[in-house]
């Protein structure tokens, strides 16, 4: 347990944070699963469209935020954009 001020405060910081973070996580993995739902369904307009919104929310939480790391964003990028393509062809 933090016995000084200041690492109450860092401790309060801390977990604040990792709260926010879990949050935008989670919300990353929705936007994830929103464009494998489309997939699944077969409506290749409606899969097009999530997987835009999710590339916006996987970038901007890779770049700025720091709550995934730039490769993994990518890699899911890259997967789904495939399977999108797949389905097209």
């Amino acid at each position: 347990m933090a016995n000084s001020p200041q690492a109450r405060k860092r401790a309060r910081q801390n977990e604040k944070r990792r709260r926010h973070n879990a949050s935008m996580r989670s919300m990353a993995r929705t936007y994830i699963k929103k464009v494998n739902a489309a997939i699944e369904a077969g409506d290749v307009e409606q899969a097009k469209a999530a997987y835009q919104a999710a590339v916006s929310v996987l970038d901007r939480y890779a770049d700025k935020d720091g709550i995934l790391h730039k490769n993994k964003a990518a890699r899911h990028k890259s997967r789904l954009n495939k399977r999108i393509k797949a389905m097209s062809a």
